[in-house]
């Protein structure tokens, strides 16, 4: 088989799982999907368990549903071949590495939180905090990140970035009403950027407990699916 039948293999193995995770991580069920799409749910369930092959009258219309280009949507990549991020799921969050091996060094995801279930209230407690050893960067790609660290709340928008050492209890949460996405680079300690923002007076004051709880948030990044 050559190297790029190889990929193609590959990307299809995959992408019942990355579709699962697109439209989980977009808060949707197969009913408002196939609604949007025209594909009817038993064939969006086969599609996402593997169990039958996407051709291009699924994808077209799942690309557009998700407002994705259709090779984000398979996941298909240039340049070096070996390189096949598989989306997973943990703590209700959708993780996409981004570099060959989390165990070794600096190493990278995109993350994605849906939208919340339900609207934020004045009472919504704080986001689970959790501590580790490491450091933490992370860029904010689209939607608002809540970053409860240590006492501040800090609340981050498309192009802003923060820079933390991991053994300040943080967490995160959604802080709007679509889903919000980033990039978050996990290193041992030493390993930083150079990088940081701070509150702007737009945004919630230290104590300011208007966030979506997100159990989990706070742990260590997974080592692996």
């Amino acid at each position: 088989m050559s190297g790029g039948d190889e990929e193609t293999a590959q990307v299809m193995t995959s992408l019942g799982a990355r579709l699962r995770a697109i439209r989980q991580a977009r808060g949707l069920t197969l009913a408002q999907l196939g609604a949007v799409t025209g594909i009817s749910v038993s064939t969006l369930s086969r599609l996402e368990s593997g169990q039958r092959e996407p051709g291009l009258r699924h994808l077209l219309p799942l690309a557009r549903a998700h407002r994705l280009p259709l090779d984000e949507l398979v996941g298909s990549r240039t340049g070096d071949p070996r390189v096949h991020p598989r989306p997973f799921t943990r703590h209700g969050q959708t993780w996409v590495p981004l570099t060959r091996n989390p165990n070794d060094g600096l190493h990278a995801y995109k993350q994605i939180l849906p939208a919340p279930a339900t609207p934020r209230t004045a009472w919504t407690p704080r986001p689970e905090q959790g501590s580790h050893e490491g450091h933490e960067w992370l860029y904010v790609l689209s939607g608002r990140l809540l970053l409860a660290l240590g006492d501040h709340d800090l609340v981050l928008t498309a192009g802003e970035t923060a820079e933390f050492d991991t053994r300040v209890p943080h967490g995160i949460a959604n802080a709007g009403d679509q889903p919000v996405e980033w990039i978050a680079l996990y290193g041992a300690q030493g390993e930083r950027m150079h990088i940081r923002v701070r509150p702007s007076p737009d945004q919630p004051a230290p104590g300011d407990h208007r966030a979506d709880h997100t159990p989990g948030a706070g742990q260590e990044p997974p080592d692996r699916p």
